[in-house]
C-alpha cells in the first residue's frame, strides 16, 4: 500500500519505539514506516510514527523543541540512570529540601554541558554504549553541549520530586537526574517519564495505542493520519508555477522573486521553505541560496498529503 501521512501515538510504558513502528506497519500494510525522536521502553508520551514518503522528514523534528514530564527518586543511584537499572548507591535523601532542589535546578537550565548514560544507543566504535556497558568494558565518554529552555519543579514531596522540562536536540533525561542527585549530594534516578510534545505535536491529541488498535479493525484509522507537511508548518512556503515545480523535481534551482525585493537581502543561507505545486502538491524541501534562488535540498516528487480535517 502507498500511503504518506504521520500518526502522533502515545507510546505505553513497556513498548519499545521499535514495537510502536512493527505494529503500525502490519496493522497498515504500509512498508515505508519510521520515527521520529526514540523513546525508552518505560517512557511513555509522544512518538511521531511517518508513514510512506512522511519518512523523508522525520529528521527534521529531531532539531524541534521537545517537552517532558519527569519523576524523579531521590536517595537512589542506578547504572541506567532509570528504574530499569541495578541499584549502585543508596543515601538518606530526607534532609534534602524543596529550596535546596530549586536551587541545584538553576545549574541545569540554559546552554549546558551534559554527559549522556552509559546505557544508552550512542555508539563509539561502531558499536552502541550500551553494549560496551553490558561487557564491562571502560569507555570514555565526552560530555555534549545541549539546551534546556525551561526546567519547573511542579511536585516535591517523600524523597521525590516532579519536573516539566523543555529542551532542544540530544539532551537525555535520565543523565539530568542522575545529575542532579549528585549535586544535591543523595543520588538519584529517572523513575519515570512521560514526552509531551516534540515540536508541535502534543500529547493531549496523541492516540493510544489501543485505540488505533480499534481504527485498524474497523478501518477507520487513515482519519487519525496527519498531512506530511505537520512537521514543518514553521517553515515559509511557497507556490510554484509548473516551470519551477518541473525545477523542483529535477533538483534544479528555482527562481522565486518576492514582490519585496528587501525581503530576499534579509535571508540567510540555508533558510528552509516548503515548495507547493499549483494542485496543493508537497514536491520538495528548499534550502535559500542567494538572490532569489532556492536549491531542493529533498525532492518529495509531489507527495499528497491526506486531506486537512
Amino acid at each position: 500500500m502507498t500511503l504518506d501521512g504521520i500518526l502522533n501515538v502515545n507510546k505505553p510504558s513497556g513498548w519499545t519505539s521499535f514495537d510502536v513502528v512493527a505494529f503500525v506497519r502490519r496493522q497498515s500494510g504500509v512498508k515505508r514506516v519510521g520515527h521520529a525522536g526514540t523513546l525508552d521502553p518505560a517512557a511513555e508520551g509522544v512518538l511521531v510514527v511517518c508513514l510512506g514518503r512522511a519518512t523523508r522528514v522525520a529528521e527534521y523534528l529531531l532539531d524541534t523543541r521537545k517537552s517532558y514530564r519527569a519523576r524523579i527518586r531521590l536517595g537512589v543511584a542506578t547504572d541506567t540512570y532509570d528504574a530499569d537499572g541495578a541499584v549502585v548507591r543508596t543515601a538518606d535523601a530526607s534532609s534534602v529540601t524543596r529550596e535546596a532542589v530549586e536551587k541545584a535546578l538553576g545549574s541545569f537550565r540554559g546552554v549546558i554541558e551534559q554527559r549522556p548514560p552509559m546505557f544508552s544507543a550512542l555508539k563509539r566504535a561502531g558499536v552502541p554504549l550500551y553494549r560496551h556497558a553490558r561487557a564491562g568494558r571502560d569507555v570514555e565518554l565526552e560530555t555534549r553541549r545541549v539546551e534546556v529552555y525551561r526546567l519547573e519543579l511542579v511536585e516535591f514531596a517523600a524523597g521525590a520530586l516532579t519536573l516539566e522540562i523543555e529542551c532542544g536536540r540530544g539532551f537525555y533525561v535520565r543523565s539530568l537526574a542522575h545529575d542532579l542527585g549528585e549535586t544535591l549530594g543523595c543520588g538519584a534516578h529517572l523513575e519515570a517519564l512521560v514526552r509531551t510534545g516534540l515540536g508541535s505535536f502534543r500529547v493531549e491529541s496523541a492516540v493510544d495505542v489501543e485505540a488505533l488498535r480499534g481504527a485498524f479493525d474497523d478501518g477507520t484509522w487513515t482519519e487519525l493520519l496527519l498531512p506530511v507537511d505537520s512537521v514543518l508548518l514553521h517553515w515559509r512556503a511557497a507556490i510554484v508555477g509548473e516551470e519551477n515545480a518541473a525545477n523542483a523535481r529535477s533538483g534544479r534551482a528555482l527562481d522565486l522573486s518576492p514582490v519585496d525585493e528587501g525581503r530576499v537581502r534579509s535571508l540567510a543561507a540555508g533558510t528552509p521553505c516548503r515548495a507547493y505545486s499549483l494542485d496543493g502538491r508537497l514536491i520538495a524541501l528548499l534550502e535559500y541560496a542567494s538572490d532569489a534562488l532556492w536549491r531542493p535540498a529533498k525532492v518529495l516528487e509531489g507527495a499528497k498529503s491526506p486531506p486537512r480535517s
